[in-house]
């Protein structure tokens, strides 16, 4: 029997629960964060004044998923929108409910805070993961382009 998940707010005291989940992220996505930058994103999640957030789920007392969240205005509504940036879970874990538990407790975080929209972006390749989000929210076919400025 799998052991039930869990969803909490990222806490001080959880960075070594934190840490590994967020570097099988970056892996997962053949990238690499500095030392520093890490340190810089763990200080913005803990920071009230910081339009990000953090969870962890849990499974008993191991920390297989996370994901982070950034706040921002919209010119199309009063309210701000709610942008899912990271999601990661732990492999051997997937398919368990624990990425359906931290969308859904995104999605109850932003209409709390008055929020008009939760999106996400992930790459078309992830394909176990779009059936997820398939799910659980609309695709609607926009296209990201990106130019690196600094």
């Amino acid at each position: 029997m799998t052991q039930a998940i869990s969803i909490r707010p990222l806490a001080a005291d959880d960075f070594a629960a934190w840490l590994p989940l967020w570097q099988g992220y970056l892996d997962f996505y053949h990238s690499s964060q500095s030392k520093a930058d890490t340190a810089i994103t763990w200080q913005r999640f803990l920071d009230a004044a910081e339009p990000m957030q953090a969870w962890l789920a849990w499974q008993g007392e191991r920390a297989v998923g996370l994901v982070h969240t950034v706040l921002h205005r919209s010119s199309w509504t009063p309210g701000n929108y709610c942008y899912l940036q990271d999601l990661y879970v732990q492999p051997d874990v997937r398919g368990t409910g624990a990425g359906r538990a931290l969308i859904e407790q995104v999605y109850a975080y932003a209409a709390d805070v008055g929020c008009s929209r939760v999106y996400w972006l992930t790459h078309e390749s992830n394909a176990t993961a779009r059936q997820l989000y398939d799910r659980l929210a609309d695709n609607l076919g926009f296209i990201q382009y990106r130019k690196q400025v600094g």
